[in-house]
């Protein structure tokens, strides 16, 4: 999520089942043919563009039923999809608020300033279900963990003082790679292709409770990772980096494992972008992506880890802001019931919190605004509305809605009742001391060393003696680099030219292509997208990173002189070496 600005409000003042190995192609089989509140520049305006009608009919076409847990899962823990008896109860708690503040309370805003009343300061006086933080909010390294700590405490009083004995959603973007929020001392990890290219879902399990137990520390109860979506390669402008590839088993093996992990260490993992944003070539920050696949080609790839992510529990899902012709070309899906309620809820059996994309994205914010956007949204079947730009806005519309029959206070009370009911069982979970922040460096480079990807020259080889040339890349890629080559033992400044390669990260909200910078040299390194790997002499030692951590320059090193084989494996082709291609 790229915040662009600062709206101010009008107002005042998983897992659970964990099952084991998904085998998600015997379920589609028979039908076959995935900030963020990434939010764009956006501007509040009355559009008169086409709305969705929220009587719209759900969808007839169904998917295959889904399967049980795999009898040889782990035992059921952390956060999961509430139960029956956990809504009940919340439900009975909800239903005592007025219709403005039931409104207000699916909203999860941002917010100015990191001083520690901030975020409370926000709660408190709109009445907000929670917030979500962005690097502005963000306490310079040295009080990170304080300052975090601090806010987020405030932020739970200021629920508990406004009435509301239920954990407020604090909550941040922390993918990994391009998109992480939160710096040092938080421990740094690769993109989502770093977790494609290892392949190791009981590693990618390991990696994301790690970071959970990190993000638990800081008082963060909602991460909005995994990235769910599965890449067509260098065509695809928005996701690129950020998606664990174009295989869609891979793609869902990695996520399943990685929300899992987040949920095991209490934080809710919101898994994205259904139903997948990683096939269109449009960005919805700017513009409005229009997916034309069939729905038999959308079972046999986007859908695939949506589908293992339902049958394994995970207890929050976001939508994208894409139009699915195949289902209704009238509106972005994120304001669409055929595909929020019928195709994921009904279809899929998704029974989680559904969580829009940022609804300041000019995908909707420029075509509906804050008011009709969220009541469209709500009817489309959304619980949580993130990101409006005018919060005030929102909440007026919905409680127009509801006076006007075109909303029932009961399909907020709904909503309202499966939000707290999830943060709940959030807020059951202990939280970790501080000392937890910062100390997962070892499963950051356990991934790194399990992701890195040779695609030519001699493997297990060193292809680098002596000494390195550092040249491409940025000041702080070379920096790295040259710290990893030194205490490798290499001089640097002379010696074999390593061209550091970059690109393909993460344009989202630029109108900037995705493709990589070219480069050439005896040994390239791809630290984004591997695309750029494609080019260079025939003999050339190609390696594709997927990072820029510490970690990942110092698997690059070990790999290059020889200490250790490349085990990783391509997650997108590139050029003439297929996916799946490596040493």
């Amino acid at each position: 999520m790229t915040r662009s600005r600062s709206v101010p409000s009008t107002r005042g003042g998983l897992l659970s089942r964990a099952a084991g190995a998904v085998c998600v192609a015997a379920l589609l089989a028979s039908c076959s043919g995935g900030d963020d509140g990434d939010a764009a520049p956006a501007t509040s305006t009355s559009s008169t563009a086409r709305s969705a009608s929220p009587t719209r009919t759900a969808p007839t076409t169904s998917l295959p039923p889904t399967a049980g847990p795999s009898p040889s899962a782990p035992a059921p823990t952390g956060v999961g999809v509430p139960t029956d008896a956990d809504l009940a109860a919340a439900r009975k708690d909800v239903s005592r608020l007025p219709t403005e503040r039931l409104a207000a309370q699916l909203i999860v805003g941002f917010y100015d300033g990191s001083s520690p009343d901030a975020a409370a300061r926000a709660i408190s006086g709109d009445h907000l279900g929670g917030v979500i933080l962005f690097p502005g909010n963000v306490p310079s390294s040295a009080s990170l963990v304080s300052g975090l700590r601090s806010g987020a405490e405030r932020a739970q009083q200021a629920m508990r003082a406004d009435g509301r004995d239920w954990p407020a959603i604090v909550s941040v973007d922390q993918e990994g790679g391009p998109v992480a929020r939160l710096g040092a001392p938080v421990t740094e990890l690769p993109s989502g292709m770093a977790y494609g290219a290892a392949d190791d879902p009981a590693l990618a399990t390991r990696v994301a409770h790690g970071i959970g137990e990190e993000l638990r520390a800081l008082g963060m109860t909602m991460v909005f990772s995994p990235d769910a979506d599965v890449t067509i390669g260098a065509q695809d402008p928005t996701i690129g980096v950020r998606s664990p590839g174009s295989d869609p088993q891979r793609v869902a093996r990695t996520a399943t494992a990685q929300a899992r992990g987040y949920a095991q260490a209490g934080v809710v993992p919101v898994a994205k972008h259904f139903p997948g944003h990683g096939s269109v070539t449009t960005d919805s920050h700017i513009g409005l992506p229009r997916q034309r696949a069939s729905l038999d080609a959308l079972r046999g790839r986007d859908l695939v880890p949506f589908q293992a992510l339902v049958r394994d529990g995970a207890p929050a899902v976001m939508s994208a802001h894409i139009v699915l012709d195949a289902l209704d070309a009238g509106a972005p899906s994120t304001i669409s019931r055929p595909v929020l309620t019928g195709l994921l809820r009904q279809q899929l059996g998704f029974k989680g919190l559904i969580v829009t994309d940022a609804l300041q994205m000019g995908a909707v914010d420029q075509r509906y605004g804050s008011g009709r956007g969220a009541v469209q949204a709500v009817a489309a079947g959304a619980d949580v509305l993130l990101m409006p730009a005018d919060p005030g806005a929102s909440v007026t519309a919905l409680t127009k809605a509801v006076a006007s029959g075109q909303l029932t206070r009961d399909r907020l009370i709904e909503s309202a009742a499966r939000i707290v009911a999830t943060m709940r069982r959030a807020g059951s979970a202990q939280q970790p001391p501080a000392a937890a922040v910062g100390a997962h460096h070892a499963d950051a480079l356990a991934l790194a060393r399990a992701s890195v990807t040779q695609i030519s020259g001699p493997c297990g080889a060193a292809a680098v003696t002596g000494g390195v040339r550092i040249s491409g890349g940025t000041q702080a890629d070379r920096s790295r680099f040259g710290a990893a080559a030194r205490r490798a033992g290499l001089r640097v400044g002379s010696g074999t030219t390593v061209r550091l390669l970059g690109g393909g990260a993460y344009n989202a909200g630029t109108g900037e292509s995705s493709g990589s910078q070219g480069g050439t040299g005896r040994v390239m390194v791809g630290l984004d997208t591997p695309y750029a790997l494609r080019g260079g002499p025939a003999g050339a030692t190609r390696i594709a990173a997927y990072g820029r951590t510490p970690e990942t320059f110092q698997a690059v090193v070990e790999v290059l002189t020889g200490k250790r084989k490349a085990t990783g494996r391509l997650p997108v082709a590139v050029g003439r070496w297929k996916a799946g291609s490596g040493c």
